[in-house]
């Protein structure tokens, strides 16, 4: 039973830090693209997106070995 609710707890606790982790993708979105270029506004389901979508573009895999 233990075991299950330290699950629970957990994916509760990545659920929550990834939420606030996109949040501020789509709040500065939502600040300057509208006006900017003319652009939609985004959800967080879209933050959420553009977030993975840049880290797999931007993320180094060179190691300095």
């Amino acid at each position: 039973m233990k075991l299950i609710i330290k699950s629970l707890a957990l994916i509760l606790f990545a659920t929550a830090l990834g939420v606030l982790l996109i949040l501020p993708i789509m709040w500065c979105w939502n600040y300057v693209m509208p006006d900017l270029f003319g652009l939609e506004q985004i959800t967080w389901k879209k933050a959420l997106a553009l977030s993975m979508l840049s880290s797999m573009l931007f993320k180094s895999t060179s190691s300095n070995k």
